[in-house]
């Protein structure tokens, strides 16, 4: 019960695992479309076809905003959107290759497991065919979004018509399968209780000892506004807050990272986090939408200057990094 103590535990861990390092990204975020045929009643990004603000980017925007993002700095783009049936994989195959033309090393976070899914039965072939022609494209790891929380008596509340979590679950199993590192994670502050947390968790590292395909767990604080479900405080605590990353620690021991991202928390508690078992602060995130369409308060881009401030003011040590953290212990 003493948030103290637990923090002691946590940090101990993070520690042991990562020493002073703390780890962040240089991105941006790339939504394709915001037309979602599953319209949860948790998003307030989704609209329906013909409804106002609606958008799907062509090949051309895509360029034009990656392009402008690597001027920018960037080395990673992360991509996920709404679910529309006209949109074919090879759309998705495009853009991945033409990314790739940009910036040949551009690491790219790319899809969902709701997405690939959705992505084998629109095209009606396997989700294996899926993974291997999107990894041909240049897809280098999963978000870990759609996650949402695993109990099914909940996410038939906040999310109605996305796949069971058991059935995301099979997703990241054969992405772990095809080599892909990914991300999981968790959506909290909306209708679930500890129980279903704690078998969000035990489920995920279940998995984990399974394949050892997670890389990242990473709590996302529900936001509320202009969605159909109503948060159970207007904000969580800051006690909500250390306990869940700090015992996510603990507990996910098979997993290498927790991230907590600055954008969903606000600068000030990431930074507290890094303090009770986090070693990740996300990253600059260009262009982010989802989130903010929900009603967060924080800015939608952070410079790396800023990023690295955070950290080091926390006696941490900054090292930029990508989603595959492929030579983060180099150093910063």
């Amino acid at each position: 019960p003493d948030i103290l103590d637990l923090g002691t535990i946590a940090h101990h861990v993070r520690r042991e695992m990562h020493g002073d390092k703390a780890f962040y990204g240089v991105n941006m975020n790339l939504n394709y479309t915001n037309i979602c045929e599953l319209k949860c009643p948790l998003c307030a990004f989704s609209k329906d076809e013909g409804d106002e603000g609606t958008f799907v980017l062509t090949l051309d925007e895509v360029r034009e905003r990656v392009t402008r993002a690597v001027e920018l700095g960037i080395d990673e783009v992360h991509i996920v959107g709404g679910v529309k049936p006209d949109l074919k994989l090879d759309y998705f195959e495009k853009m991945l290759r033409l990314i790739k033309e940009i910036k040949p090393d551009m690491f790219i976070v790319a899809f969902t497991a709701v997405e690939y899914d959705y992505f084998a039965r629109i095209n009606d072939i396997s989700i294996e065919e899926v993974f291997d022609r999107l990894i041909a494209a240049g897809v280098g790891a999963l978000p870990g979004g759609g996650a949402e929380i695993f109990a099914p008596h909940i996410r038939e509340h906040i999310a109605p018509k996305k796949i069971p979590g058991k059935r995301w679950l099979e997703i990241m199993r054969i992405a772990h399968q095809k080599g892909l590192k990914t991300n999981v994670t968790l959506l909290y502050n909306h209708d679930e209780t500890v129980d279903d947390i704690v078998d969000h968790l035990a489920r995920i590292r279940q998995l984990q000892d399974e394949t050892g395909g997670f890389k990242t767990f990473v709590p996302l604080v529900f936001h509320d506004e202009n969605t159909e479900i109503k948060a159970k405080r207007a904000e969580t605590t800051g006690f909500d807050d250390l306990r869940l990353y700090a015992t996510a620690r603990i507990y996910l021991h098979n997993l290498p990272h927790i991230k907590a991202l600055w954008m969903y928390l606000g600068e000030k508690m990431a930074q507290t986090l890094l303090r009770f078992g986090v070693d990740d602060i996300g990253a600059t995130y260009h262009n982010e939408k989802v989130v903010h369409a929900a009603g967060a308060k924080t800015a939608d881009y952070g410079s790396e200057e800023y990023l690295r401030r955070l950290i080091t003011s926390a006696d941490c040590r900054p090292v930029r990094t990508t989603a595959g953290y492929a030579g983060s212990g180099q150093g910063a």
